[in-house]
């Protein structure tokens, strides 16, 4: 039983002749009367019988047409349907880097949630090691991490904010108000453990070695109790950023590093062979990147 067969019926019985059905379906009546003929074969019944004035319907017909209307009926639905909807909302697992500001996190992800409605994003907190481990394995899709990834990923920055030092109370002064890195000589200074943080470990011990500046370095893994790892380690200074610090250090005074300067970059991070819903999402991160202070994207 053929759709084509059961709207031909329908017609017939709506206008009652083959003539008025023939010219409203634009067929000839003779090809119109092939497809009645095929219907009743297939049903095998009479689903008309002639009277003087046309087409009249038999017990069998009359049985048929309310259910041949309903079918086409759903297949009008289901082709508007078809038409009208959106494309399939997917799943896009999303690593979020430690210390980056809330505010600025809400404002780029509010942006992609706009630009990529059919992306559900899940987001999970990690630091960056662990982050571009789980984006090799599959289980991230994107990842927002604190160091340049290699050449095999696709990468843009999305954030870069300088380093600074918190200085615990009494312990030191700033110059013009900003910390040269020849103050941080001989001190007991806490920084992130090159495992959290390889590129901004990396940065800073080479430059302070560059710079014959010999801090006592303290290193330590942490992500929100940074007091409590400089009281157990002894340390004075800490190397975080201004909102790091003034989220976990509230009452140490924050001071950029200078001499020279250090920046902590944010990038976002993907597979090169990826589902297309996921390079849209890392394509609308490196959009909105441009759209907060964190300046445009290095692609």
């Amino acid at each position: 039983m053929e759709l084509r067969q059961l709207e031909c019926f329908v017609e017939v019985a709506q206008h009652g002749t083959l003539t008025r059905a023939a010219v409203h379906l634009r067929l000839s009546q003779p090809a119109l009367t092939r497809q009645v003929h095929r219907l009743e074969r297939e049903v095998g019944s009479p689903l008309f019988h002639r009277t003087p004035t046309g087409m009249a319907l038999t017990p069998a017909g009359a049985a048929l047409l309310p259910h041949a209307r309903a079918v086409l009926s759903m297949v009008a639905t289901a082709a508007e349907v078809a038409r009208t909807a959106g494309p399939a909302v997917e799943a896009v697992h999303v690593g979020l880097a430690p210390g980056v500001p809330g505010e600025w996190l809400s404002a780029v992800l509010g942006h992609v949630r706009q630009r990529v409605p059919h992306a559900q994003l899940q987001c999970t907190d990690a630091d960056s090691a662990a982050q571009l481990r789980d984006l090799r394995s599959g289980r991230l899709d994107v990842a927002l991490v604190h160091q340049a990834p290699p050449p095999a990923l696709a990468a843009g920055r999305v954030r870069a904010e300088p380093h600074g030092v918190a200085v615990r109370p009494g312990a030191g002064s700033a110059v013009d108000g900003r910390w040269p890195m020849r103050l941080l000589d001989r001190r007991r200074v806490l920084i992130h453990a090159r495992e959290q943080h390889a590129v901004g470990h990396d940065q800073l011990t080479t430059r302070a070695h560059e710079l014959d500046v010999a801090p006592e370095w303290l290193f330590a893994s942490f992500t929100e109790h940074a007091r409590q790892c400089a009281d157990a380690a002894g340390a004075d200074l800490v190397v975080l950023t201004a909102h790091s610090a003034g989220r976990l250090l509230p009452e140490w005074a924050w001071y950029p590093l200078s001499e020279p300067s250090s920046l902590l970059e944010t990038y976002a991070v993907r597979q090169r062979a990826t589902r297309p819903v996921v390079a849209e999402v890392h394509g609308a991160l490196l959009d909105a990147s441009g759209l907060t202070s964190a300046g445009p994207p290095a692609r």
